[in-house]
């Protein structure tokens, strides 16, 4: 596998989105729940709904609407914030992995070659 970077934002507050957070909400807005979200994640819908939380919490207004299940169904979908943050942060992962290629590429050079698999 080659090597990869993954970028996390670190705010004054001590909040922060990294990869995870990231990829629920993409996840989030692929599926249109937060429990199948946190299927495909391999994660408990109780971490989940706690990240949810969290990350309604560190913007300017929510970033995932839910509603409850029942008679019409649940569900959850992403704000219009929600969109904002995971453009950015899509953005800014995509262009931090173009800028260090290069040095990705440097350092890769100077670490010893795999051993070869014995299958």
């Amino acid at each position: 596998m080659p090597p990869r970077l993954r970028l996390r934002l670190h705010f004054d507050d001590g909040a922060f989105i990294g990869p995870g957070k990231a990829d629920l909400l993409a996840l989030i807005a692929e599926t249109g729940s937060i429990s199948a979200a946190a299927a495909r994640m391999g994660m408990s819908y109780k971490r989940a709904w706690s990240l949810v939380e969290v990350l309604n919490a560190m913007f300017s207004g929510p970033l995932v609407a839910s509603a409850r299940g029942g008679a019409h169904g649940g569900g959850a979908h992403l704000t219009e914030t929600g969109h904002r943050v995971l453009v950015a942060y899509t953005a800014m992962q995509a262009a931090a992995e173009t800028a260090a290629a290069p040095a990705i590429i440097d350092l890769q050079a100077l670490r010893p070659p795999a051993p070869l698999s014995s299958t």
